[in-house]
């Protein structure tokens, strides 16, 4: 069962969400998620994962198409919490349809995106 919490706060933009899983393997740590979240992400270049202890600002990801990760187990509960921030305009709709229209047309997946942030 999956807890989705997306957080309202006065911010320029973006969306920042945290969900909620219980572990299928219990015992695991939070390095053991990191690993298999950059396993699983490897290939995807507007993915990051954070670093352990490192949690996604939306300021880090205004005006790109990047989906920021950090990852966080609870083991007193066997849940693992997974933060992240997009930009709403941006990776919500804009430069995710220029994604999209790139992957359909073989081309590059970044092609016409802006890798670096725009903070305000």
């Amino acid at each position: 069962m999956i807890q989705f919490t997306p957080h309202l706060i006065p911010m320029v933009r973006g969306i920042l969400s945290t969900v909620y899983a219980t572990l299928r393997d219990p015992g695991l740590v939070r390095d053991d998620m990191l690993t298999i979240f950059q396993a699983f992400y490897r290939s995807s270049p507007w993915v990051k994962i954070l670093p352990s202890g490192v949690y996604p600002q939306t300021k880090w990801v205004t005006g790109t198409n990047l989906c920021m990760i950090g990852i966080e187990v609870d083991p007193r509960t066997d849940r693992i919490i997974v933060m992240a921030a997009i930009d709403n305009l941006m990776k919500g709709q804009a430069s995710q349809a220029i994604q999209c229209l790139n992957l359909m047309m073989g081309w590059d997946e970044t092609l016409g995106l802006p890798k670096l942030s725009l903070y305000p």
